[in-house]
Formats: structure tokens, sequence, C-alpha cells
């Protein structure tokens, strides 16, 4: 029967929802009066997850969404829902896994879902395009014949819902029957598997498309061994020459489609952007490259300037395309050169990045990228031809920025600018991520309960496993930086949080959605990394760590709990479980704590001395603070004097520097 509804998505925060709430299509938002008009009709559901800076999902929208015929097809035969993947990464979970497992095929986004009204899939794919094309067929005939399914084949859809529940719920590891002794071998497994998947010439990891994985970067940039700090060395070089890195503007694009980190997908995350910040700063530190230090200035100037707001909080996205095309916004042609160039910058810029050779993007234009050397008496006038570009290229229509601010994103980028600001000691890099933290305090804890996403002072939707343990982390580096006596206080809040509303307390580990969460078809509870690092290793990671700091048990034993429940997994197949390894790493050997309590002149120096080593904490904690746990609360002097501590193992104070860097 024809539908009912009208485009509900006027409502929405979500500027992805928003893009569609113009479409004929009467796209309802995932709620109870949605789902409730589902099953009352029982009608079937027709699931859309996207994202805004997504291009094939502005590819499907302008093909199949904003036409009227299709719309009235969608209309007549579904109840259509748009989700936006950002603020609900708990349906595009489920619902990616169930693709995989209805189709044998990885998933993307747009994620095209067909759903009985209980909301068990029995159909689906990415994106469809208006007309059969590609080997795919056309959407509006493929819309008939699922809904010609759903009607004749009731029995077997039935039972392949059975089967597919079964499966997900398959997915929650179980717990081994007796406690497992941890040792180092899924870490010196993993970086092996990583080894030989290494790509020795471009840096990286297997074929196209390449993604940066800063979390298994991360891993081996932390190890001992010089082969893998090598690896994560050179795949940061290769990306930072790249175009994948925005050589004009700063920062990192989402991928490279082909295996030369050449051209992108133009799109830039925040998520990306925060740990590669952070990586840049490590890999500073390690090889005293200025290419990392250039990055990493580039990226944060990019950060301040597009992507933080007034209030503080960072920004989620930039579109891929302007004007309806991909990339238009950073490509070049050479008449376009020569006019804004003078032929000394023009033969420079030309011969620095590439744009002497054939055209790199879609055989017409010029995308830049590191091709040439660069001599030191040359910096400057590349400098200025990169100014020149700038100018030239923010006349332009810009990409469109999504401007919500999501928690979990917000804790990757201040995480990545307060270890940043401590590396290359940058005071207002550190005041940028402080402001962020204060920005989620304000606007997303609300009654002791943290939420998701926030855009034009509207805060709602109730925040993930994610959420919390990205931000305890980022609290805990931003105390590093700066220390703040309200940093600690909201760490303990959140901290509690993991356990009183996340922790599964029977079997380990945490589950992705709170214990009071809406009921869906699956509550997943995964270690694996994706885009971003895995909740379960960020907690088990950050509790570890407030733990020690501490002297608080109850936050060690749930990370040995979590550590505990995926250790099987880790030792038979350590891939994408780069944050639970690197808690297994500090449960084998905790970290070096040091407690600087002084004049904070002083302690400002020895904190620089010291430097920002991954593999230890260092708080300074100025003289005159009210309100410290008994185990930081030191004495305090007219000098600095420090404590060093590791696991229950703390040495008597010292006044001396020289001691502590010897």
């Amino acid at each position: 029967m024809p539908s009912p509804l009208s485009n509900r998505l006027a409502a929405e925060t979500s500027p992805y929802l928003l893009q569609h709430a113009d479409n004929p299509v009467h796209w309802q938002p995932w709620d109870e009066q949605t789902l409730t008009l589902a099953r009352q009709e029982n009608r079937p559901i027709l699931l859309s997850i996207g994202y805004s800076a997504c291009h094939w999902c502005h590819v499907m929208a302008h093909e199949s969404f904003e036409d009227e015929e299709v719309a009235a097809v969608m209309n007549r035969l579904f109840v259509n829902i748009k989700v936006d993947r950002e603020e609900r990464p708990d349906l595009d979970q489920i619902y990616q896994t169930a693709h995989q497992m209805l189709t044998r095929r990885s998933g993307g986004w747009p994620l095209t879902m067909f759903l009985s009204p209980d909301g068990t899939p029995f159909f689906g794919g990415t994106y469809f395009p208006r007309e059969p094309r590609y080997g795919l067929p056309g959407f509006a005939g493929l819309c008939e014949r699922v809904a010609e399914a759903y009607r004749d084949r009731r029995a077997n859809i039935a039972a392949q819902a059975v089967e597919i529940r079964e499966a997900l719920a398959g997915t929650v590891p179980e717990p081994a029957a007796t406690a497992a002794t941890f040792d180092a071998t899924p870490l010196a497994a993993a970086a092996a598997l990583l080894a030989r998947g290494f790509d020795s010439r471009y840096g990286g990891f297997g074929g196209a498309p390449k993604f940066p994985h800063p979390t298994d970067l991360a891993f081996l940039l932390g190890r001992s061994d010089p082969a893998s700090r090598q690896m994560a060395l050179t795949t940061l070089t290769r990306m930072s020459e790249g175009g994948i890195y925005d050589q004009i503007g700063g920062g990192f694009c989402r991928y490279s489609v082909d295996e030369r980190w050449e051209i992108p997908h133009f799109e830039k995350m925040l998520y990306d952007n925060g740990p590669l910040l952070g990586l840049c700063a490590d890999a500073w530190a390690q090889s005293g490259d200025p290419l990392y230090a250039r990055v990493a200035e580039e990226t944060v100037a990019w950060v301040l300037r597009e992507m933080q707001a007034a209030d503080g909080g960072y920004y989620s996205s930039l579109d891929a395309d302007s004007e309806g095309a991909e990339g238009k916004y950073y490509v070049w042609d050479r008449a376009e050169l020569e006019h804004l160039l003078t032929p000394q910058e023009s033969a420079l810029a030309t011969r620095r990045w590439g744009f002497d050779g054939p055209p790199n993007f879609e055989n017409r234009h010029w995308h830049a990228k590191v091709a040439g050397p660069l001599d030191d008496a040359e910096i400057p006038l590349l400098a200025a031809v990169r100014e020149k570009l700038f100018a030239a290229r923010e006349t332009r229509i810009r990409p469109g920025r999504d401007d919500k601010v999501l928690t979990s994103w917000n804790a990757l980028m201040i995480e990545g600018m307060a270890h940043a600001a401590r590396v290359f000691d940058r005071p207002e890099w550190l005041a940028s991520a402080q402001r962020a933290m204060d920005c989620i305090r304000s606007t997303m804890w609300k009654d002791s309960r943290l939420l998701a996403t926030a855009r034009d002072g509207r805060a709602h939707l109730d925040a993930y496993l994610d959420d919390h343990a990205l931000l305890l982390s980022a609290l805990l580096e931003l105390m590093q930086a700066g220390f703040r006596r309200e940093d600690l206080a909201f760490a303990v809040e959140l901290a509690d949080t993991l356990l009183a509303r996340f922790e599964d307390r029977e079997a380990g580990g945490f589950y992705f959605t709170a214990h009071d969460h809406e009921v869906l078809i699956h509550r997943p509870k995964t270690g694996h990394d994706n885009a971003t690092p895995a909740g379960n290793g960020v907690a088990a990671f950050a509790l570890q760590r407030l733990g020690h700091l501490l002297g608080e048990t109850r936050y060690l034993d749930a990370a040995e709990r979590t550590l505990q429940l995926f250790w099987p997994a880790m030792r038979h197949s350590p891939a994408g479980f780069g944050s639970l390894l690197r808690a297994l790493e500090e449960a084998l050997t905790p970290p070096e704590i040091i407690i600087l309590r002084g004049p904070i002149d002083e302690m400002v120096n020895w904190r620089r001395t010291l430097g920002a080593d991954p593999q230890r904490l260092v708080l300074a904690l100025p003289k005159g603070i009210a309100g410290l746990p008994a185990i930081l609360a030191k004495p305090e002097s007219d000098r600095v004097n420090a404590w060093v501590c590791r696991g229950v193992t703390c040495s008597s104070p010292t006044a001396n520097l020289h001691e502590l860097i010897t």
C-alpha cells in the first residue's frame, strides 16, 4: 500500500541526514516511531547508511534518491530509513557485519540493507546505480524484486533471519575455561605479520587501495626492534610526501586509491588526522627528520583554521566533492599555475610537486605530491609558492564541511593535539586541545551520562564504548601536557561509567553499547581495530594506566578481564588487534610513572627534558592543587621533586633531574 509517511529528516542534527531532507523519498530517522510503524504495517524496511563526506553516497543520492520515479517505488514498497553512520556506529557495525554474512563481500558506504520489520536483514549491498551498469542492477528494479521476494518467500526469509542472528551472536567471543598467563608471543607474531605485508618501496601494507592504519603504525613505532620502527617511519614518510597528504593546505585524506599514496579519496576525516598528528610527533622525536615536524605544523594549522569551532569542539570532516566533482577543489592545471606563479616559482613547483609529468588525476589535472628534491636555499621560495597556491585555492568553491561534533573523534584529535603539544613544546596547541575537552565536558556530559554527538548546541544520542574509552585515553594524554584537576576528576567519572554501564563482569570485556541502550538485533563486543582503534583495546589500555596512576585495582582488574577474553583470539591470529596488543604490552611491562611536584616554572623544564616517551606517564602537579587523590598528593617544596613508580613499586623522591634521564 502507498506510504502514509513524509520525509522527517528536517528536524535532525546530522548534516548527512539534512542533505536528504528535501528528497522525494519519505526518509525516516531510526527511532521508535518509525520501527513501530514498520511492525504494525508489516512493511519491510529499506535502510540506507552513509555519511556526509562520502562520494558514492552523493552519487547514489543524485541518481536515485533525488529522482521522483525511483522515490515513488521506494515509498510504495518500504519504510525508508536514513542513518548517519557517524552518529549511529552501533547500527553501522551491526549491518556492515550482516552485509558481509549475506553477500560474502566486504561492505562500505553507502550501505543499502533490506530488513524485515523486526530489523533482521534479508538482502543487502552498497552502491546501486539508477540504471543497470557496472554489473549491478538498476535500483528501482532491484527494489521491486526485493519486495516481491519478501512477499512470496516469507518462510525462507524467516529461516534465514534465525541463521543471521545466530551468526551475529557467534561473533561475540566466549571466555576461556581457565585464565591464561600472558606472554609476548602475540606481539612478535603481529610484528611478523605486518612485516610480511609491508610494501618496502612505498610503505604501508598490501596494495591499492591503501589506508593509513595509524593503530598498526603506533604499534610498530613503539617497538624496540629497529625493523619495526623503520616500517612505521617509511610509511609515514611516503604518506607525508604523497598526495594523500595535502601538500598545499595540510592534513591527511582518508585513503589512497593507488599503492603509491599519490591520489587520495579526497575526504578529510578528523579521526585520521588526530592519530596521524601524534604519530608524526613521535616519528620526529625518534628520527629528528624535519619532514615530520613540518607535517605536524601544517596539520595543526589546518585543524585550527578549518576544523575547530568557536566553542572549542572539533568538526567531523571535509567532503571529497565540491561542485559535484571529487577532488575539484584540490587539483591544478598548468595554465593556472603559469598565471599564478613567476617563471622561477613555476619551475620550482613543477619539479617539486610533480607537475612536469603526465596529468595524474583523471588524465586532465595534476594533484601535488613530493616528486623532486629541495635544496635548503629553495625552502623560502617554495613556502612563498605554497602561500600563493593556497590563496588561489581559497577562492574556489570549498568542499562541504560536516560541522557536527562527535565525542569519539574529538577525543582522537584532543589526544593527538595534546601529544604533539608535549613533543614540540607548543602551548597554543595544548590550549586548542584543552578548549575541545572543555567543550565536550560542558556539552556532552549531562547528569553523569555522556552523549555522542552535537550540532548547533543540541547534543543527543547516548554515547558508545568508543566515546568513553577514547575520551579517557585523551584525558590521560592531556593531563601530561598540562595538568588540570578537573581533567583527573572527569577521567575517574568516565572510568567508573565504563565499568558500570559497559563491562561484562562475567565474561570480561566491554559491549559497544551500554546496558540500558536501545535493544537491537545484536550487541557487539569486538576487539578488532577498524578505521579507529577498538574500544575494548583503548578501554583496557586507558584503565590499566589510570589504575597504575591511582593505585585503583578495580580498573586494573577490568583491563585484565578484557585481555583474558581476547587472549585466545590474539594468540591465534593477532592481525587487527593493535589496540589490545598495546594494552597487552603494558600488562607485561607496566609503564613508568613519574610524579613531579614543585614550582610550575621549574617543572616545565623538567617535563621538557623528560620528553614525551609513549611508554612513560609524567604528571607535573603544581603547588597548591587541592583535592588530589592520596597517591598523587606528594609533599610540596620550593624545588622540584620527582617520584618514580612502576607497577606497585615506587622509588624515594629525587630532586636531581640528571638521575631521571640516565
